[in-house]
């Protein structure tokens, strides 16, 4: 399975050798991984959220120095030509390493927080009636769920690589991940911050049988999160070119321009692919984690199809675009499938209404401001020029525009999260 997702294409020698390096460095990453979540999860129980929330950023360094180290070594991608196949041993070896002692040392500047809140490990053997019965069925589910998510990556990875071997410059699997990197990080900062704060509440809420509370932080929970991921998603196609050629530019302007052509398509898809994450919680929140993974099938499946669709009747070089535009689109439907389930199960209205009309004022903020924002970056780079200075003059420009005339126009359409984000931040700056 590794050596079919890593490459599907691949000679068997270079997937084996993935293959190797997924068992050295990345099992024992994702060990580190879960206790740093199992840790965060205590502490957010407790109400302590700022371990979860700034103990990734020493990860981050850790990796960062070890790109550094890999980099003063063999020098950037323009200079070592360097690829996947022609890595050699110890700069694999560099890299899992770093990535691994980065997790270590996250999961490890958790324990200082565990102890100030009176928690302390120690191991205990008297395994039976303390529910490890119960998570283990629940956690049957949840593997499934991964599989199920990773059967859609198989179909994308293969589908994409067959792609650009036809002769897509722009269709390969390489610049449909980058892209799909940036485009999910607003979502793991904002979206997964705001639920880290509401989840605990919403269990309580649950173990209560308190349906209208869940129905409430639910609601909280999407249009707080509206508020910045509906104009980002927005933003993305306003500047998804410049915000490529300038993280991407090392590696030629065109195949930059190619990842931000994608990221464009990949856009809004980011709103439903935040709003599924929020009302997936829910039933997380009733320990149910079997909807979730029929749910995932049915986006799995719908993301798959349409991949194929976009494989078969596309251009070659527009088919990998189509198939990122693809993934927006199966979380769209699978966001109604979960929001049919969920009203079904809290036995009534999920403040539907409000929701809706919170995203609807948003996105109409938003449209003006992402055709403005696109004008000028467009303006900009035709001026400038599309290498790191243009490009970097291309994102302030059009992201000042972007912000200025969204929070106009939210206000002026009286969206009150933004009013009450903005007195937030206001009260802050004048502490």
């Amino acid at each position: 399975l590794v050596r079919i997702m890593a490459n599907p294409i691949a000679s068997d020698p270079q997937a084996n050798a993935v293959a190797v390096a997924f068992v050295r460095y990345c099992i024992p990453s994702i060990f580190f991984m879960g206790i740093h979540v199992v840790m965060g999860q205590i502490l957010n129980a407790r109400g302590r959220f700022g371990a979860m929330m700034w103990t990734p950023v020493l990860n981050n360094v850790v990796i960062i120095a070890g790109i550094g180290m890999f980099i003063g070594v063999y020098g950037v991608s323009g200079t070592s030509h360097l690829t996947v196949s022609t890595i050699p041993p110890e700069g694999v070896r560099l890299l899992g390493v770093s990535t691994l002692l980065g997790l270590i040392v996250q999961a490890l500047a958790m324990i200082p927080y565990l102890r100030a809140v009176g928690f302390r490990v120690r191991p205990r053997f008297d395994w039976r009636g303390h529910g490890l019965g119960k998570s283990a069925r629940l956690a049957k589910w949840t593997i499934l769920f991964v599989l199920a998510n990773q059967a859609g990556v198989v179909v994308v990875s293969n589908l994409s690589t067959a792609v650009g071997a036809k002769g897509g410059d722009s269709g390969s699997y390489l610049a449909y991940s980058n892209a799909q990197l940036i485009w999910s990080m607003p979502q793991s900062i904002i979206t997964v911050s705001v639920m880290a704060a509401l989840l605990p509440r919403l269990s309580r809420a649950a173990a209560d049988s308190d349906s209208g509370t869940v129905r409430d932080d639910i609601s909280q929970g999407l249009r707080n999160s509206a508020v910045a991921i509906v104009p980002i998603a927005f933003g993305f196609l306003a500047l998804g070119i410049p915000m490529c050629t300038l993280i991407y530019g090392s590696s030629g302007v065109d195949s930059a321009r190619s990842v931000g052509y994608m990221l464009m398509a990949f856009g809004v898809g980011l709103i439903p692919y935040s709003v599924q994450y929020v009302v997936l919680r829910a039933f997380y929140a009733y320990e149910d984690t079997r909807t979730p993974f029929f749910n995932t099938v049915i986006v799995a499946a719908v993301n798959a199809a349409a991949c194929a669709l976009c494989y078969l009747i596309l251009p070659t070089k527009w088919a990998v675009v189509g198939m990122a535009a693809s993934y927006g689109l199966a979380y769209a439907i699978g966001v109604g499938v979960a929001w049919r389930r969920l009203r079904r199960q809290l036995g009534g209205d999920l403040d539907g209404k409000r929701v809706l009309r919170t995203y609807v004022r948003l996105a109409g903020a938003s449209i003006p401001a992402t055709l403005l924002a696109g004008a000028a970056a467009y303006g900009i780079t035709q001026g400038v020029g599309s290498g790191t200075f243009g490009s970097i003059v291309a994102l302030v420009g059009g992201g000042i525009v972007l912000g200025v005339v969204f929070v106009f126009t939210a206000k002026r359409m009286r969206v009150e999260e933004m009013t009450a984000m903005l007195g937030m931040v206001r009260a802050r700056l004048g502490r």
